[in-house]
């Protein structure tokens, strides 16, 4: 009698038990499915910048406004694009993760208040064409170069006169307060008339194109972005002077987040999202993706 009720109460809950613990999840599972595992933000040691950054939940990112294909403000939709946007955005993932592009609060900063940006820690980052050169390095420290540009000259398309620098003498020629374009220019083209200056380029193209001066000058992939917006009327005179290796500025002595920022330049060359950016951005002026310049771990 016992025997006949093990049977046919007991075995049957066995038999259940037994499929659904090969089901189930435990070590004995047959499945060959792995677990979908999702990963979290990088772990930072308290008290570094990018430790700072994630509790805060936002990286402010100091970069131009009015710089088409290298830091603009979309007038029609708002949204603030380019290839500095783009290396910031870089930046924002190796601190937050996949989504850290959303977690970027974006600070227009023009080229005379950089360094006071950075030092008084009005933003996190500055990238916005942004010229390494041994006095600034005296106020803030820069990751990079993550680009070499070239200064160079804007002109009205139909200007035949204007064919370098040395052809500047006499010339009205505009450019940015506090850039080292100003200065490169007073050194190189002595007799140009540098008196109107602005704190944005896109003023100084405005002041080209209703014939306030005759030259606009400052990086060449800067104007070759003016020109993709308007390739009718301006055209680059192409004989740079000078040599521009672009920096991302961040706080004096903080030698921590300036490492962090070039080793993650350095993976940005390695698995192509640096080209990415370019492509996406200041190569549609069809200028095809240079080399990326090698980082400046200066002591």
């Amino acid at each position: 009698m016992k025997t006949r009720w093990f049977r046919r109460f007991l075995l049957p809950v066995l038999a259940i038990a037994m499929v659904a613990a090969s089901c189930g999840d435990d070590g004995g599972s047959t499945s060959t499915t792995p677990a979908t595992t999702v990963a979290g933000p990088p772990q930072f040691a308290v008290g570094t910048t990018m430790a700072t950054i994630q509790a805060r939940g936002k990286m402010i990112l100091g970069t131009k406004f009015d710089q088409p294909l290298f830091g603009l403000k979309n007038p029609t939709n708002n949204q603030v694009e380019g290839f500095d946007v783009e290396i910031g955005k870089i930046i924002a993932r190796a601190i937050f993760g996949a989504d850290g592009a959303s977690k970027i609060d974006y600070q227009e900063t023009t080229s005379k208040v950089r360094e006071d940006a950075v030092k008084d820690g009005k933003v996190d980052i500055v990238v916005a064409t942004y010229t390494i050169n041994d006095a600034r390095k005296q106020i803030i420290d820069f990751a990079g170069p993550y680009y070499v540009a070239g200064q160079d000259i804007l002109v009205k398309k139909t200007n035949t006169t204007i064919t370098g620098v040395e052809s500047l003498a006499g010339k009205k020629v505009c450019t940015v307060q506090g850039s080292t374009s100003l200065t490169n220019i007073q050194a190189k083209a002595p007799q140009a008339d540098v008196s109107i200056t602005f704190d944005k380029y896109s003023l100084c193209v405005e002041a080209l194109k209703d014939g306030r001066v005759d030259a606009v000058t400052t990086d060449n992939i800067i104007l070759l972005g003016f020109i993709n917006d308007d390739p009718t009327n301006l055209k680059l005179v192409n004989k740079p002077f000078t040599t521009e290796p672009y920096g991302i500025g961040v706080k004096k002595g903080d030698t921590v987040f300036r490492a962090f920022v070039n080793d993650t330049l350095e993976k940005a060359y390695a698995d192509g999202s640096w080209k990415k950016a370019w492509d996406a951005t200041a190569g549609k002026t069809g200028q095809a993706a240079p080399t990326p310049p090698p980082v400046n771990r200066y002591a």
